[in-house]
């Protein structure tokens, strides 16, 4: 071991067993040592020699500094050795390389990003060969296949993704390289990840899945002819379907078919790519449990993904096509994919979950223009509003939490708080496009809730309360006093009903907000008056055992007390008799 090994492993040291003056020496040291002009030669003999992580960490970590500030002002040849030296070590030209290959994947991604600050500057006007001469070696096995996805992701990492800020300058080489690449290689790294696919699906899973997440990467300005073909698009849908293979390998071919249907094109073009996926395929295995509640959570996001972005697109096309029998077609798509999205909403935990409520939202907006409505899309309505309640409803499992509103309980409901804005959002927008749909589902929910005599029926009853709470925001004050539709129905069902878990702190709280939300339906019906006063005066409002409902039922009753003002009169010996208790 050299004094730079040794300078090195000090530097890197962690067991605090060194004091901080040894390692400032250290880092001077090594320092020093990177203002040579040999630095380059130095740093890859350490990387052919050295069995240290440590050294071959910092040693690329040189080159890469080195290479993004000296590369322009250093010699011809000192840019080929440089060249030459990097790409023997990630195509393993020499056996002797392969310590570098197998370790571990901060050191492989440090070489990616090594050669990827080298096609920067050199591809393709002094460099065009890279991607082509890496051909030849991926018949080495997986150790190189697994080196050629780094180096792709690293190039999208560093140059191509926009999902990273780029100066102009970036940008420009971006623009230089990806057209370098379209004309020279794209088509043969495409039929080289299919090979790849092909040949390891059944025995290296995992290989194959990063190569599906490299090809993800680039399906956005790749010819899409490559990937949607006779030969691509089945070998997907294969690894999809027939098993039995890992969730890892199914969830990356997801992902491809969701990188193929995101693709920007015209809506036309996109509305025929749709169609020819015959997506029911994986409608199939959503709906026959191909994943099962308790599947992989990942597959499962995977696929409420790919769902959503179909739908999305389909919806898109709908509004960019002028044409009759394309909105019409659409409009099928919608309708295929849409009972898959509300299965796999209802019945799993999904991160996509805004992304399908935003898409939710979008379609339901589009129905404006229906008059009207017809019998599927009433259908799709209210499978909208089911899912809505799904989610709002709390989890059991914090309902002690929730009822004495310790820490955890504070928590959560301030989670579920900002949780439920979007979809009592999408409520009201529902409610607006079909109000008679909406509130015969609140109706039901509420019947529902009372009658179920099951664990969760606190959380029930919470939620369908909370569904007529929020829709009342969105009624005009003209329908709120009237009372039309089933208002009228719901407001005499909501103050007439003692729901059996009312000692519930969430119940009790949204049941007096409910009230008092509704109280201008009052006004003009004063024969509910009595009701009114009933639910604010007795155990469920002011005599509440719960300190903080009884609280807010004295608030809340002091503004019904403001609107109804005269029309309290008859009753004032009843609530001072009561009140004072």
């Amino acid at each position: 071991m050299d004094d730079l090994e040794k300078a090195i492993l000090i530097m890197f040291d962690e067991s605090g067993a060194l004091d901080d003056d040894l390692k400032k020496q250290a880092k001077l040291y090594c320092n020093a040592v990177k203002e040579k002009p040999s630095i380059c030669r130095l740093c890859i003999e350490k990387l052919c020699f050295s069995n240290l992580v440590q050294v071959q960490f910092w040693c690329l970590q040189t080159l890469h500094e080195v290479i993004r500030t000296r590369y322009l002002t250093m010699t011809p040849d000192e840019r080929h050795m440089i060249r030459g030296s990097v790409f023997s070590i990630v195509c393993l030209e020499d056996k002797n390389l392969t310590r570098v290959l197998e370790g571990p994947a901060f050191i492989k991604n440090k070489l990616a990003q090594v050669l990827i600050t080298l096609i920067y500057f050199d591809y393709p006007l002094v460099w065009s060969s890279v991607f082509v001469d890496f051909f030849p070696h991926l018949s080495k096995g997986n150790v190189v296949i697994d080196m050629f996805c780094r180096v792709l992701n690293a190039l999208d990492d560093e140059l191509i993704s926009l999902d990273y800020p780029r100066t102009p300058e970036e940008l420009t080489v971006a623009s230089r390289i990806k057209d370098a690449m379209r004309q020279q290689c794209v088509s043969q790294i495409v039929r080289a990840w299919y090979d790849i696919v092909s040949m390891y699906r059944n025995s290296d899973q995992e290989l194959c899945a990063s190569v599906l997440d490299s090809m993800r990467r680039y399906i956005s300005w790749i010819d899409i002819g490559l990937i949607v073909n006779d030969a691509f698009i089945p070998l997907l849908f294969d690894l999809i379907l027939v098993g039995p293979l890992s969730d890892q390998l199914r969830g990356a071919a997801v992902r491809c078919l969701l990188a193929v249907v995101s693709k920007r094109m015209e809506p036309q073009s996109k509305l025929s790519l749709l169609q020819s996926l015959h997506i029911s395929r994986v409608l199939r295995l959503v709906s026959e449990n191909g994943v099962s509640e308790n599947g992989d959570a990942d597959l499962v996001s995977d696929l409420a993904a790919f769902l959503t972005g179909y739908a999305v697109e389909a919806l898109d096309c709908f509004k960019r096509i002028n044409s009759e029998d394309a909105k019409g077609i659409s409009m099928e798509l919608l309708s295929e994919v849409l009972p898959s999205i509300f299965y796999v909403m209802k019945n799993f935990e999904l991160d996509a979950t805004f992304n399908i409520i935003q898409f939710l939202s979008g379609y339901v907006a589009i129905l404006k223009s229906f008059a009207p409505l017809r019998e599927k899309q009433l259908l799709h309505l209210g499978q909208i509003l089911e899912v809505i309640l799904v989610l709002i409803r709390y989890d059991p499992a914090y309902r002690t939490n929730l009822d004495v509103m310790d820490k955890i309980g504070k928590e959560e409901e301030d989670r579920m708080v900002e949780f439920r804005k979007d979809l009592f959002v999408l409520l009201r927008t529902v409610g607006r496009v079909a109000p008679d749909v909406t509130q015969m589902f609140i109706r039901n929910s509420l019947a529902s809730a009372v009658s179920s005599s099951s664990n969760s029926n606190v959380e029930e009853v919470e939620g369908a309360l909370s569904l007529l709470y929020a829709l009342g925001e969105s009624i005009s004050e003209e329908a709120m006093k009237t009372g039309s539709g089933l208002l009228s129905e719901l407001v005499l069902m909501l103050l007439s009903t003692k729901f059996p878990c009312h000692s519930n702190r969430l119940v009790a709280l949204v049941y007096l907000e409910t009230v008092t939300r509704y109280i201008k339906f009052i006004q003009d019906n004063t024969q509910y008056i009595p009701m009114v006063l009933a639910a604010f005066l007795d155990e469920r409002g002011i005599h509440h055992s719960n300190i903080n409902v009884s609280r807010r039922a004295s608030y809340l009753f002091m503004r019904v007390v403001k609107l109804l003002k005269m029309k309290l009169v008859p009753f004032i010996e009843t609530i001072l008799q009561v009140a004072i208790i």
